[in-house]
């Protein structure tokens, strides 16, 4: 008993001393805004919750058309949009070394500590974790996608990945089949992966019956039109269900290579019963959801598929593909799950719209109900915070020598080859250390966060910040105005004003 609540205590203690810790994390991707998609999604609120739980974060991606530069978006979340251009498929050119220096200043610039790369087709966050270890930063992976392991691409990519993450700290997956295939993919510890789900605002997402039609019935599609969404699969549905059922219309949001083919059909079927919505902002997919009665999902592969959970909380009927994780996202009487193919899904979709033409459909007050709690933000976001605190905790060696060795269970070609590159990027740190000190980098200074914490406490703060602002602005007027303008009454107020309203203006600014 005493060594249990010595266990008790001490862990009690390391809790404590956890909470205190205050983490600098840079979220990198080749997938951020104004790029729409689950990976965009969810790299942003997990950003705001760590905000909002007290850590500073940044995020690095290239260059969207205009959006270059430093840009500030909701609650200060510092994003870093580099000058380098596009390669395939959003994705920039994997070259290793070429904006090392630049990435090198951002992460001494912003002292950051933990590097967290979002997304295997991601080259950015695979280059960007691995500069991180060779300048001693811990680094995080999150998997938000399943391969196979048959075809070409899905080997190359593997390949490249078990690469990336023989010097990770830790991974994260969204499901614990893609924790199974990532640690069969990628040859990485079961020990250093964890699952933790994505999550949506179920504030946001709720059902709205009044804005669905009477005497039709929507059947509502959001995805990107690229071939592992299985938007091939979506014509012949589309001119199944059409012609079986007159009252059926599809709204089809989400751009991609596939666009055309859904083109096709809309031409065929005619605009009226088939639109095509084209790429749908995030904050506009709750308002398109609750026009529908039936949500399609026609996914090939999916980890996890948050595009369900929003349906479902919104109180849409579910008609899914029976792939990779999505079978262990919702319970069975909230999801229709088909094989995926034609037939299996033109049925599931039969039976759905029966159901929902006969009444007998689950409510949707009900499914949002029952699904509104089952995965939340504050949840993920501290479970996130538990493997920043494990890797703080990991005392993994940067230096080459204890590098190297890594790269060895790799292959004989690939792991050479990785280690000569290792080797190379040793050496062109040591460069920029001798060209450009760390100790001549200026810091960036944090957010204002008083500006826009939540709590009582941070509003007194908030409170006491513009009451001592404005002391100090109404003190410069009064010496200003006579010291510049001496003591004519008129002209002092005049001037008084003048410089009130310039400094308060600079205050806002």
């Amino acid at each position: 008993m005493d060594k249990e609540e010595k266990y008790i205590s001490e862990r009690k203690k390391i809790m404590d001393y956890e909470e205190k810790i205050r983490h600098i994390i840079c979220m990198v991707s080749d997938f951020f805004y104004p790029n729409v998609g689950g990976v965009e999604e969810h790299i942003f609120q997990l950003s705001q919750c760590l905000l909002h739980r007290g850590h500073k974060v940044i995020v690095l991606t290239h260059v969207y058309g205009d959006r270059r530069g430093i840009r500030y978006m909701t609650n200060g979340l510092k994003v870093y949009y580099l000058p380098i251009q596009t390669f395939y498929n959003q994705s920039v050119l994997p070259t290793f070394i070429t904006w090392l220096p630049l990435v090198r200043n951002i992460f001494l610039r912003e002292s950051v500590t933990i590097v967290h790369g979002h997304s295997a087709f991601s080259t950015m966050a695979h280059e960007a974790m691995n500069l991180a270890r060779a300048m001693g930063l811990k680094s995080v992976f999150t998997d938000h996608s399943l391969f196979g392991f048959a075809d070409m691409s899905a080997i190359v990519t593997n390949n490249f990945l078990a690469l990336s993450l023989a010097d990770v700290n830790h991974c994260i997956c969204v499901s614990y089949v893609g924790k199974e295939n990532t640690v069969l993919r990628a040859n990485v510890e079961q020990e250093k992966v964890s699952v933790i789900p994505n999550a949506l605002d179920s504030l946001v997402f709720r059902p709205d019956p009044a804005k669905r039609p009477r005497n039709k019935i929507n059947i509502i599609v959001m995805s990107r039109l690229q071939y592992r969404k299985g938007v091939d699969l979506q014509p012949d549905i589309i001119r199944h269900i059409c012609k079986r059922y007159p009252q059926v219309n599809f709204i089809i949001g989400g751009d991609g290579p596939k666009r055309s083919v859904l083109e096709e059909v809309r031409d065929e079927m005619g605009a009226d019963r088939v639109r095509l919505l084209g790429a749908v902002p995030h904050a506009q997919v709750h308002s398109i959801l609750v026009t529908g009665h039936i949500f399609l999902n026609t996914s090939l592969t999916e980890a996890f598929c948050i595009a369900i959970c929003e349906a479902v909380c919104s109180g849409l009927q579910v008609v899914s593909t029976n792939v990779g994780g999505i079978p262990e996202v919702l319970p069975s009487h909230l999801i229709h799950l088909a094989y995926p193919t034609v037939k299996s899904l033109s049925q599931k979709l039969e039976l759905a719209i029966e159901l929902e033409i006969s009444g007998q459909r689950v409510e949707p007050w009900e499914m949002h109900s029952e699904a509104r709690d089952i995965y939340l933000w504050g949840d993920v976001v501290r479970r996130t915070e538990q493997v920043y605190h494990r890797v703080h905790r990991h005392q993994a060696s940067s230096a080459l020598t204890h590098r190297i060795p890594r790269y060895k269970k790799c292959g004989v070609v690939a792991g050479w080859f990785m280690m000569f590159l290792v080797t190379l990027q040793f050496l062109l740190l040591k460069v920029c250390d001798a060209l450009w000190p760390a100790k001549d980098i200026d810091l960036a200074p944090d957010y204002p966060t008083s500006f826009w914490s939540c709590g009582n406490g941070n509003v007194d703060r908030t409170r006491h910040f513009h009451q001592k602002s404005t002391q100090a602005a109404l003190t410069a007027v009064q010496y200003y105005r006579v010291k510049v303008f001496g003591d004519n009454k008129q002209r002092n107020q005049k001037a008084g004003s003048w410089i009130l309203y310039s400094l308060l203006y600079i205050l806002y600014c």
